[in-house]
């Protein structure tokens, strides 16, 4: 059983590397979440919860986190991710969106409706929009990550 989340911390990075998978952890470590276990969730902020820098994650934690990656093998495409948190004391919604030859603001543009409608549906209103984005022009092989840590605190 996992402990309920209390922090939220965004992580993004981009980066290359010599195949598809180490240019995806070489993103994940270059956005300082490389050395931990992610297990992919989906779309909630827990009710109190809060944004929170990343903190020193434990060596092989298991960490959950929602997160997009675009990778590509592409020399000269430029890959894009971003993860969107819509954030109120009583809870929110993540939304990520990956894609290519996006810039980081037409990403975040694009994740931005996304969490904005989430939010809306579920009545969570005002809220705060917070992003991180990662962009990436391939030099061989390149991967771009955002990432939203669920971190117990």
């Amino acid at each position: 059983m996992y402990e309920q989340p209390k922090l939220v911390c965004l992580a993004s990075g981009a980066a290359e590397g010599d195949s598809e998978l180490t240019a995806f952890d070489n993103a994940l470590r270059k956005g300082g979440i490389g050395d931990v276990n992610l297990i992919r969730v989906s779309s909630i902020v827990p009710p109190g919860a809060t944004i929170a820098p990343l903190p020193d994650l434990p060596f092989g934690a298991l960490t959950p986190a929602a997160y997009a990656v675009q990778t590509s093998s592409v020399p000269g495409m430029r890959i894009a991710a971003c993860i969107g948190v819509g954030w109120t004391p009583r809870g929110g919604v993540l939304m990520e969106a990956h894609g290519l030859e996006e810039t980081a603001e037409e990403i975040e543009e694009r994740t931005c409706l996304m969490v904005e409608e989430g939010m809306r549906a579920r009545g969570l209103e005002p809220y705060e929009l917070h992003f991180a984005t990662a962009e990436h022009t391939v030099d061989r092989i390149g991967s771009a990550i955002a990432a939203a840590v669920l971190w117990r605190g």
